[in-house]
């Protein structure tokens, strides 16, 4: 049995190294407890990290971040790592449209970019040039962005109803949904309009879009989110005094008094005053004693949506951009990931000296998640070629699938109240994770915030001073 290092520390195990998890065990040590972490997989990082692919370094998908999302930037600060993306210094989006046939493509590529003004001046010039709609379409999305700018996000009726069927009585249709409402919002919300509650949506685009006016510049990591994620937090996890458990996987919990037991698979027994589950939804359910938060037994019916990412390797350079967002194709975003992949260093690299390595980022695809690698490759290679006329005489050196098959909560209307808070019934085990009651939708941000709320509640309820949230990213001290 493991116990506390130190009598006089009061005792926290935190079961799950995702961006939650390890929030969560750095505040809790630099407060004074002594942490372990348990992971069950091998690295730190959850559902954004990277693995090799011979020697190809390879993100398990594109995680993007905005400047708004100051909670994951005060980690990235705390990491040490801030340096190790990029941050826009003004939103810009290419938007690449496609239409006629394969052989004799039609291409637009019109930009989504603030200016210097105010909002929401800031998007009026985008906007007035934006060629994939019409002027009355344009004139549409006025209207929709300043009915959404007065909603209440504390309002409950917003989760009740979807954003698509409030679109449609806002004066939105087709093209402005294709065009800009499910542009942003597929990749924010991993869900198409009818999908999604109109309260998760409404909070990315009133935060996102009609808040500051730089709150939208999109911050991408500039190395392997690996480098990020799990090198520097085992550094700073180690250095703050957190033992960290790899292939850990918990078995079992035991609450009880005066200390709750943590099993692990191995048999190990660890146990702590606090005990954070700060894992997936259904390994917190599958843990959780009975009763330990209001409807629990919901838990089991809150669903989750997959993200699919495309990998391919051409010959050449196809894309002069970092980025672009695609329309009227099934493609939606393609980031270049040539550099961070360490592409030229590898032999593929060395005998293809212009070699390019792309990502599709592929969002709620339900009916395209299981599909063969080779059903895949159909589909993609030909549209890739569409969209970028040099990749039609490109070759092929690699073409690989990454499936996140829960990738995030499911964020359907009436979802608000399956997700349960930090604290439950049972005093000293605490919940973390991006499926909890963050306000914010399945988001390294949301991972962060929730690590946040779990240790200050651990904090409050042992009498130590919780920081004051300054709402600026800082990491609280």
């Amino acid at each position: 049995m493991t116990g506390r290092a130190d009598a006089a520390r009061p005792a926290a195990v935190v079961v799950g190294g995702g961006l939650a998890g390890i929030t969560t065990a750095l505040r809790l040590a630099e407060a004074g407890h002594d942490v372990t972490l348990a992971e069950g997989r091998p690295r730190l990082g959850g559902l954004a990290f990277s693995f090799q692919r011979g020697e190809l370094t390879v993100d398990n998908g594109q995680h993007v971040f905005l400047r708004c999302c100051t909670a994951y930037r005060g980690l990235l600060e705390r990491l040490g790592a801030a340096r190790m993306t990029h941050l826009q210094d003004r939103l810009d989006v290419p938007v690449l449209s496609v239409a006629g046939t394969e052989q004799a493509p039609v291409r637009t590529l019109g930009r989504l970019r603030r200016a210097g003004l105010p909002v929401p001046l800031h998007l009026a010039g985008s906007l007035a040039r934006y060629p994939h709609l019409s002027p009355a379409d344009r004139a549409r999305v006025v209207r929709g962005a300043l009915a959404l700018k007065g909603l209440d996000l504390a309002d409950p009726a917003l989760d009740r109803l979807s954003f698509g069927e409030w679109l449609r009585r806002n004066g939105q249709n087709a093209a402005t949904t294709a065009a800009l409402w499910d542009l942003v919002g597929v990749a924010t919300l991993n869900a198409r309009a009818d999908e999604v509650s109109l309260a998760l949506a409404a909070m990315v685009f009133k935060t996102g879009l009609l808040s500051e006016p730089g709150a939208s510049d999109i911050g991408v990591p500039a190395v392997p989110l690996g480098v990020i994620h799990h090198d520097r937090a085992l550094v700073e996890l180690e250095r703050a005094g957190v033992r960290v458990l790899l292939r850990a996987r918990v078995a079992e919990l035991k609450p009880a008094a005066p200390q709750h037991a943590v099993r692990l698979e191995d048999g190990q027994l660890l146990t702590a005053d606090t005990v954070v589950l700060a894992g997936a939804q259904d390994t917190a359910a599958a843990l959780l004693p009975p009763g330990a938060v209001p409807g629990q037994e919901r838990l089991a019916g809150f669903g989750t949506t997959p993200i699919l990412n495309v990998h391919v390797v051409y010959d050449r350079k196809v894309l002069r951009r970092p980025f672009f967002a695609a329309l009227g194709s099934p493609v939606q975003w393609v980031f270049d990931r040539t550099t961070h992949s360490g592409l030229a260093g590898t032999g593929l690299g060395r005998a293809h000296p212009g070699a390019q390595y792309l990502a599709l980022s592929q969002s709620a695809v339900r009916d395209e998640i299981d599909l063969p690698v080779a059903e895949l490759r159909r589909r993609y290679l030909p549209e890739l070629a569409r969209l970028l006329p040099a990749a039609a005489g490109a070759e092929v050196l690699d073409f690989f699938v990454t499936r996140e098959r829960t990738a995030t909560f499911d964020g359907a209307p009436g979802s608000a109240e399956l997700r349960p808070g930090a604290g439950t019934g049972v005093p000293g085990l605490l919940l973390a994770g991006a499926w909890t009651a963050t306000g914010w939708p399945a988001t390294m941000e949301g991972a962060v915030r929730s690590g946040h709320a779990a240790a200050d509640a651990a904090l409050a309820a042992a009498g130590a001073r919780v920081p004051v949230d300054r709402g600026d990213g800082r990491w609280p001290r």
